[in-house]
């Protein structure tokens, strides 16, 4: 089974995760030069766990294909999902080098006895997933199973967990060995990356980002929620891993380029009138809001240019006369036309002489009928 390159539609990307964190080979069918870019190869396994391998036979492979690797121990199977050039680039990225550690190999385009032994395993890991739960809770653990990941030949399981202290599962893992018959390891995730394994669908309406495209988790601060002036509320700023949404961070640069021209929040406008305090300010209309010290509840609009103004008198020494001078006049617009909606009678398309039809037709079918 090779070329599968469209693997969103069969049971093993379902349950796989295909589509996951895929990549755009932009240097695809471009022949290189250099022997250890065409004997590196990117391999994808279940949901968002990829690997490097090497090629030491020079198989010829594509996008897609179904491989047997070199497991730990033992053998494993996934999809090629990146080949050539590239995966040097994403090795570099993601910091792995060959030369300082031992690479592992791929062995073969994977055998139909292979694929059928891979499948039998995935078909495992929900009840698996359950029944593990369960040992869980029995012997009250502070931790949270959130996946499990079978390897190709069925010689080992993968169990993913997130804890917020240390856990001493020694004795759980005992419990895993004897009910499953099979090898454990136990691998703890963060809250992040447990949503990017599970997926999901955001606020937004879009899938999750961490579970589609993103690889790397960066740290999400408070402080990118008071840049870009908005409410602090923890049901609308955090994601389903329960932290910040990572999102916060995605036009935070361009916001804080757009603040550099603002003045500070803690600048005071000095009037004969008062003092006037920051209220709160829209970064794309370049429009800030001020109140009296005196008078809290009096909300003055002012564009950015009459606040730049009003600082810079200030600082000469000169107090104006108050800030309603600087508001400019917004012109009000008209429309040459008249909005009707809710003067028409919602009736007046009802038929009124529909029950004299009616009993014309009953009039006509019993005539009918006697005839």
């Amino acid at each position: 089974m090779s070329g599968c390159s469209n693997c969103n539609t069969c049971e093993t990307s379902l349950a796989r995760g295909c589509s996951n964190s895929s990549v755009f080979n932009w240097l695809e069918g471009i022949s290189t030069l250099n022997k250890k870019e065409d004997s590196s190869v990117e391999v994808r396994f279940k949901q968002d766990r990829k690997e490097f391998f090497i090629n030491p036979e020079g198989i010829p492979l594509t996008k897609g294909d179904i491989v047997a690797v070199e497991g730990s121990p033992g053998h494993d199977v996934g999809v090629v999902s990146l080949t050539g050039e590239l995966v040097m680039l994403q090795m570099k990225r993601k910091k792995v080098d060959f030369e300082k550690e031992r690479p592992k190999k791929i062995y073969r385009i994977a055998k139909p006895t292979d694929i059928t032994k891979w499948e039998k395993a995935i078909a495992l890991e929900k009840d698996t997933l359950e029944k593990a739960k369960l040992l869980v809770t029995e012997h009250k653990l502070g931790m949270k199973l959130s996946n499990v990941e079978y390897q190709g030949d069925n010689t080992k399981a993968t169990f993913y967990y997130t804890a917020e202290k240390r856990v001493d599962f020694r004795e759980l893992i005992k419990s895993f060995s004897r009910k499953f018959m099979i090898r454990i390891e136990m691998r703890q995730i963060g809250a992040r990356q447990e949503a990017a394994k599970l997926g999901g669908i955001g606020s937004c309406g879009r899938e999750l980002c961490c579970s589609t495209w993103m690889t790397e988790f960066p740290s999400v601060s408070t402080s990118a929620v008071r840049y870009q002036q908005l409410s602090i509320n923890p049901q609308k700023i955090s994601g389903q891993c329960g932290r910040l949404k990572c999102c916060l961070n995605f036009e935070l640069d361009g916001y804080l380029d757009a603040l550099e021209n603002f003045p500070k929040t803690k600048t005071m406008l000095n009037t004969k009138k008062d003092k006037a305090r920051f209220l709160k300010m829209d970064i794309f209309k370049k429009k800030l809001w001020y109140t009296y010290v005196g008078d809290p509840y009096s909300a003055i609009e002012l564009t950015l240019d009459r606040v730049k103004t009003i600082i810079k008198l200030n600082e000469e020494g000169s107090l104006p006369e108050k800030l309603e001078d600087f508001i400019i006049e917004q012109k009000v617009k008209t429309h040459d036309f008249e909005n009707v909606i809710g003067q028409d009678n919602i009736n007046r398309f009802d038929n009124k002489n529909k029950k004299t039809k009616n009993k014309k037709r009953k009039f006509r079918y019993k005539r009918n009928k006697k005839q």
